[in-house]
């Protein structure tokens, strides 16, 4: 059964926890997708998996090209797509053409948008009235970077309050679900009972409905780890190694 965004609502209201990675290209995406990943992410994070040191540059020509590669990978998942910095932030119009050319070109059911603030809420309500899927984005945003840093946030009354009341926005705005990011647990506790869509968590407690990560930390392939995630597994030993044999035997004329 192909997972709807209707259905991510259900199952919040049903108690079922969401499982959200995110892909890169064809090959990942398959995999993720044949495990049982709920919902797959192709994710702006992507721009530190292609070398770049912050979200900030990868470009909507390059987030088009592997949405296309990760959804021809999927049968099951709901495959979502970050739109990337000053792609959506200039105007409604911007956001709208952006969106609309990711779900015109890549086949992906839905877009990501960061922030909660008033003019990001009439843009993502403006989203949704076209029909346009959206989830929402709050607490640490990486697009921010050069403001917020990537510490945690929400850690005071304010900064919590602020927090709460654009998760309520963005809803009240039509999004089908929010991912809360590296936010205190009992403040996603209180957001998670607060809102009706489900919320989908990174470093923010286990008090969500779901659970996302980047795919290359679960699987051990960053060179740097955040330390809310937790890795499954250590790939960049493993292929490392497996190419040094290779290497090896090709040099001592082993292999063919």
């Amino acid at each position: 059964m192909v997972v709807t965004t209707q259905q991510l609502i259900q199952w919040k209201q049903q108690g079922r926890s969401i499982v959200a990675l995110t892909a890169w290209d064809y090959a990942i995406a398959q995999l993720l997708d044949a495990a049982g990943v709920d919902l797959i992410l192709v994710g702006d994070s992507m721009a530190v998996v292609l070398g770049y040191e912050t979200t900030l540059p990868i470009t909507l020509e390059e987030m088009l090209y592997h949405a296309k590669s990760v959804r021809r990978g999927v049968k099951r998942a709901l495959v979502v797509v970050d739109l990337p910095f000053l792609t959506y932030q200039e105007s409604i119009q911007q956001a709208m053409h952006s969106a609309g050319l990711v779900l015109k070109e890549t086949g992906a059911q839905a877009v990501k948008l960061e922030g909660g603030y008033p003019a990001m809420v009439e843009t993502i309500a403006r989203l949704v009235q076209a029909g346009i899927p959206v989830m929402g984005h709050v607490g640490l945003t990486p697009q921010s970077v050069h403001q917020l840093g990537l510490r945690q946030q929400g850690k005071t009354q304010e900064a919590a309050e602020k927090i709460l009341n654009e998760a309520i926005a963005l809803e009240q705005a039509g999004v089908f679900a929010i991912v809360l990011e590296h936010i205190p647990a009992d403040l996603a506790l209180h957001i998670t009972e607060k809102l009706r869509i489900p919320t989908i968590g990174i470093g923010a407690g286990i008090h969500c409905n779901g659970q996302v990560l980047v795919t290359s930390d679960v699987l051990g392939l960053s060179e740097k780890q955040p330390p809310f995630a937790k890795v499954y597994t250590n790939l960049r030993e493993t292929i490392t190694k497996a190419v040094q044999d290779y290497a090896l035997e090709v040099r001592e004329q082993k292999f063919p």
